[in-house]
């Protein structure tokens, strides 16, 4: 039996705004950022015409539903009839962002879409100029509303053709922490279905979630904030075997098991990063070149000598970008203990320093935008002899590891200090209690405060 090569994609989130851009951009920035996410569509599309894969499978939220527009639905619809004219099918499930109960169900698709309904389906693609030969099964269901809870993987069999299988699900595996948990299912729903290959969608970070079968999310076509750093693109997937031995039956031991493999394929045309750049003394000293003539050359606490080390960790950003991506989008995150801390958290310093850091970016090959600069400094001090001290600084600093010892202790000391805001009036009712990674961020941020006003005040 041939091969099958198809091409997963899922999460384009067509006309989604980019948020968090405070600071002005230019036209040509503006256009090029709300154009990102058709840009990778188009990509997408340019990528079957030169593959030519057997079907294009996308997996859920092609759209976004609370910001559906009339440019994303024929965005989408002259893709398909590109690919119609092509022979390549194109089976599309809906996810949580484009359900069914929204106008989109009711669109009109060009012949070669197979668009799944609300309970499971399975169709057959034929093989071209063999008649009714089964090339492969492509399985699909999508979501009816946009808060589907139940577990779709559960209704997806494996039909009786001996040939690949693949299911097209947009759905939570496992915990999938930090992502609403719509569609839940685990690994073994997927085993149990008996499927070769599981086209996920939902989860916007690429990456493999089981081996046998081979499950994937290919992850968003398109970064969308500054949270979803890295390349971002489709999955190529090639499926062989599966050819009967000579017995009749699925699932039969006569019938040769599938091997499945995949590439993973950059398209974004738009990325976002967190540089992190370290302003520990060691770290500014060591990164200043040698014969640099700027009159400080002892003065590790120099405004310049920061802006030059973040220059040269720009530059290795966008010198490690992946084929294809034209602008960088960049979140300067200065961490270290520095004398600077002070300083630096001050707004109009902030802005001066993105504004310079923006004038001087000088790449030919590659547009990149300071999105902001954040400040996770700490007081320049030495921290292990302060703890030891018999004053207000060291019993801080002792209190404050005891907390991180003990979450017990830090959740105690913050209930007490906090019991009038959540237990009262509007804040009872408005404001939720803060979580352990928040707990632990702001005792940091305490921490940090005493010790600026202690020490080095």
């Amino acid at each position: 039996m041939p091969s099958v090569r198809f091409v997963h994609a899922a999460d384009l989130h067509l006309d989604t705004a980019f948020p968090g851009l405070a600071r002005d951009v230019s036209p040509d920035l503006a256009r090029e950022l709300r154009d990102a996410t058709f840009t990778a569509l188009e990509r997408l599309v340019a990528l079957c015409e030169e593959e030519r894969p057997d079907f294009l499978v996308l997996a859920g939220d092609i759209y976004n539903h609370e910001d559906l527009s009339l440019r994303a639905q024929i965005a989408v619809r002259d893709a398909c009839e590109r690919l119609g004219r092509l022979g390549i099918p194109v089976f599309l499930a809906h996810g949580n962002h484009d359900p069914l109960s929204s106008r989109l169900g009711s669109l009109r698709w060009p012949d070669n879409v197979t668009v799944f309904g609300s309970t499971a389906e399975a169709v057959p693609v034929y093989r071209p100029g063999y008649g009714d030969e089964v090339l492969a099964v492509v399985h699909g269901v999508s979501h009816v509303g946009p808060r589907e809870t139940r577990n779709l993987a559960a209704w997806f069999h494996r039909s009786p053709h001996v040939c690949p299988q693949i299911g097209v699900l947009h759905a939570t595996l496992g915990s999938a922490d930090g992502e609403a948990r719509y569609a839940p299912c685990t690994v073994d729903d997927l085993a149990a279905s008996g499927l070769d290959y599981w086209a996920l969608g939902h989860i916007h970070e690429h990456g493999m979630v089981c081996r046998e079968p081979l499950a994937v999310y290919p992850g968003s076509l398109q970064g969308l904030h500054i949270g979803e750093q890295g390349p971002r693109g489709c999955v190529l997937v090639t499926l062989e075997g599966g050819e009967e031995n000579g017995a009749q039956g699925v699932n039969n031991a006569d019938v040769a098991a599938v091997r499945a493999s995949y590439e993973f394929r950059p398209l974004a045309p738009v990325g976002w990063q967190i540089v992190d750049v370290n302003l520990e003394r060691s770290a500014l000293e060591a990164a200043e070149a040698p014969g640099v003539e700027n009159g400080d050359a002892d003065a590790p606490d120099d405004l310049g000598r920061v802006e030059r080390l973040v220059r040269t960790r720009l530059d290795a950003a966008s010198a490690a970008l992946w084929p294809g991506c034209r602008t960088l989008v960049v979140r300067v995150r200065l961490t270290g203990r520095t004398p600077l801390d002070a300083e630096l958290r001050r707004l109009s310093v902030r802005n001066e320093l993105c504004d310079a850091l923006q004038e001087g970016f000088g790449g030919a090959d590659v547009r990149l935008w300071i999105k902001d600069v954040e400040v996770d400094t700490r007081p320049e001090f030495d921290r292990a002899a302060a703890v030891q001290r018999e004053d207000l600084l060291g019993e801080v600093l002792r209190r404050a590891d005891a907390w991180r010892a003990d979450g017990g202790l830090l959740t105690a000391g913050v209930d007490a200090a906090l019991s009038d805001l959540f237990s009262r009036g509007r804040g009872r009712k408005g404001l939720s209690e803060p979580r352990a990674e928040e707990l632990a961020s702001l005792l940091d941020e305490a921490e940090r405060l005493c010790a600026d006003l202690l020490e080095n005040n």
